[in-house]
């Protein structure tokens, strides 16, 4: 996977920024969010995405590592429609580790996580958008891809951003590095391979 930035576009750009053609080099700013309502009962819409607008169905894919050492530093990727209407999957540290984390919010959010297993630093994830439905997976340690999710969402949205995201509701200065990020016609037709 190559790293595809051209014509991407920030919302709430992070305070250090660092491209190249091979990495994109990333630290959050102070206490950096996406989530509404739901249990805590905030809301924020101050994390960092860089996205793309893309109509109809899709694959985005990603890989990249982050230094994970307190508790929400995440990153991943995102699709959005707008502050109360998106998807965010990742890796979040929560509980001491890294887990893969999945956030999707219409209206109110929600959030599921799987302890990550793996050891090493990278890992790749994707989505795939289809009619009404986002089919989530990740890889670590370059093993076979793994299901985390499939999730509703409304098929009235048929334009969204879609990108990089990444925050640090409890600090600021998290760092991740993306190595490779696309976004390409779906790629996924059977769920259970």
């Amino acid at each position: 996977m190559t790293l595809h930035l051209d014509g991407m576009t920030w919302l709430n750009e992070p305070p250090f920024v660092k491209a190249s053609d091979t990495a994109l080099i990333l630290r959050s700013g102070h206490k950096t969010d996406f989530w509404q309502g739901t249990y805590y009962g905030f809301h924020r819409d101050d994390g960092h995405f860089l996205s793309r607008k893309v109509t109809g169905d899709f694959t985005a894919s990603a890989t990249y590592s982050g230094a994970y050492e307190t508790l929400y530093d995440q990153a991943g990727l995102m699709l959005r429609v707008d502050a109360t209407h998106w998807l965010k999957c990742g890796v979040e540290f929560t509980d001491g580790h890294r887990h893969f984390s999945v956030v999707v919010t219409n209206g109110n959010s929600d959030w599921s996580v799987q302890k990550l297993d793996g050891t090493g630093d990278n890992i790749s994830v994707r989505m795939t958008r289809k009619a009404d439905a986002v089919f989530i997976q990740y890889r670590q340690d370059g093993r076979t891809w793994q299901m985390a999710r499939l999730a509703y969402f409304p098929p009235i949205h048929t334009t969204l951003s879609v990108g990089i995201a990444f925050c640090s509701p409890q600090r600021e200065g998290f760092e991740a590095t993306y190595t490779g990020f696309e976004i390409t016609e779906p790629l996924v037709d059977d769920i259970h391979d």
